[in-house]
């Protein structure tokens, strides 16, 4: 999926050629339940229950990961920003102790309750007058999994985006992107920056938060984003919960006692009209 801006221009502007030391890289990330953890629904039955165990979303842990080596290779410095409730602020922390330099935390229950576009915007209004050079995101969510607040933040923003990245290269221009298709097959573009990009599961290794690394995330910068700070930027849900539930047991045994050619005919007719599967 591709942004509706041309590669060649952005915003109405002939693409710049970087010449900066480094570059200023978002990273989005998002607090998701873990995987193995059991799961309870609330009250009225339109989420889980707050008291699971969180963890970081998985696609976005490999964003983290490619921003970081990034500025490894060139400078710059990495940011994160996270949206939810108090307990959210974990997610960054463990971000600053890998490396992150700072954080930005859109910090109310409510946020967790959005829709991908109005993430995307409470996201952008976040982060305005910012100027980052590159934003990325995991491809996905692992509890939603709509794969839409990233493209939507940057048609909100007016930048070209690109998805299910697996190689980001930096060049005189931009960036000259891999991009992993179906069937085994990939496709490369250059993009201009600022850009936005979503980030595949696996396009590297994660590292590790070390001792020394946990030690100075304490020191470093958590800015704070109210939700009075962001709410004239939303609009009507396009999209909610209305519930969730567990399926409940449908298994029923049909015994069909009849000669063959009569028990072939009535097998032949629940699968056409009944279990409607031929």
């Amino acid at each position: 999926m591709f942004g509706r801006t041309s590669p060649g221009v952005l915003c109405g502007l002939d693409p710049v050629r970087y010449t900066l030391a480094g570059m200023k890289i978002l990273v989005c990330i998002k607090q998701v339940p873990q995987k193995d953890a059991p799961l309870r629904l609330n009250e009225k039955g339109t989420w889980i229950r707050d008291d699971a165990s969180w963890e970081t979303n998985e696609p976005d842990a490999y964003a983290l990961e490619e921003a970081l080596r990034q500025k490894e290779k060139h400078g710059g410095e990495v940011a994160v920003v996270t949206a939810g409730p108090a307990r959210a602020a974990q997610v960054l922390r463990e971000a600053l102790a890998k490396g992150a330099d700072r954080a930005i935390h859109l910090e109310d229950d409510r946020f967790a309750q959005l829709d991908a576009a109005n993430t995307a915007r409470a996201l952008a209004a976040a982060i305005e007058g910012e100027n980052f050079d590159l934003i990325v995101t995991g491809l996905q969510s692992d509890d939603f999994g709509a794969a839409q607040t990233g493209v939507l933040l940057a048609e909100i923003l007016g930048i070209p985006h690109a998805t299910i990245i697996i190689g980001i290269e930096k060049t005189d221009t931009g960036l000259r992107l891999k991009r992993e298709l179906e069937a085994g097959h990939y496709q490369y573009i250059e993009m201009p920056m600022p850009a936005l990009l979503t980030i595949q599961s696996g396009i590297n290794k994660l590292r590790y938060a070390t001792l020394i690394g946990i030690r100075q995330a304490k020191t470093k910068p958590l800015r704070k984003v109210s939700w009075a700070d962001v709410e004239g930027r939303l609009s009507k849900h396009m999209q909610r919960i209305e519930r969730l539930y567990v399926p409940g047991s449908q298994k029923t045994t049909r015994r069909i006692e009849a000669p063959a050619a009569e028990a072939a005919k009535q097998v032949v007719d629940y699968l056409k009209n009944e279990a409607h599967v031929v």
